[in-house]
């Protein structure tokens, strides 16, 4: 059975709205996020991150990581999408079980990149196998945080493994228990 892997950029005061504007991706984040992305053949992402993804990143540009996502499949959340582009299906109402079903296919593991009001069905209906937050060194003060619309009242978390990267960043990855 495939997992269901979970990647999301954290400021220190747990936001993760906007990481575009305050992660301070160098040289060694890129070629770490590029390799574990080879590791996935398809992402899952809920509809506000597809969109900004499609938005900025969908054409090919040469850049290895960014076409690798291009080139990939996609499965959305969404209530509101009725359509969906680049390379891209939209799971339906059922999130669960559209994800129990991807997890039950062939092939390598999925990554769901960002966090969102997805994870509060996912993560109670225990569909998230690991939790990967990338800890920037920074404080950004206001925006969407880690969690926000997510009931966490039952989520314990274990620590598995942590990596500190140059830039003075930490990859805390957790397994829900």
């Amino acid at each position: 059975m495939r997992k269901l892997i979970e990647s999301t950029l954290v400021s220190l005061d747990g936001v993760i709205g906007s990481p575009d504007r305050w992660s301070p991706f160098d040289e060694e984040s890129r070629q770490l996020a590029k390799e574990e992305l080879e590791k996935y053949d398809a992402l899952v992402l809920g509809r506000a991150t597809y969109e900004f993804f499609r938005a900025n990143w969908g054409a090919p540009t040469g850049d290895p990581y960014i076409d690798h996502i291009n080139a990939i499949p996609k499965y959305v959340a969404s209530r509101t999408l009725n359509e969906a582009t680049w390379n891209a299906t939209i799971l339906g109402p059922d999130i669960v079980g559209a994800i129990e079903q991807l997890k039950a296919q062939p092939g390598k593991d999925l990554f769901k990149m960002g966090t969102g009001r997805v994870d509060d069905a996912l993560l109670r209906a225990r569909l998230v196998d690991e939790l990967r937050l990338w800890v920037m060194p920074v404080v950004v003060g206001t925006g969407q945080r880690l969690f926000e619309d997510v009931d966490t009242s039952s989520l314990k978390l274990t620590l598995t493994d942590v990596r500190k990267l140059a830039n003075s960043s930490v990859i805390l990855t957790y397994v829900p228990s």
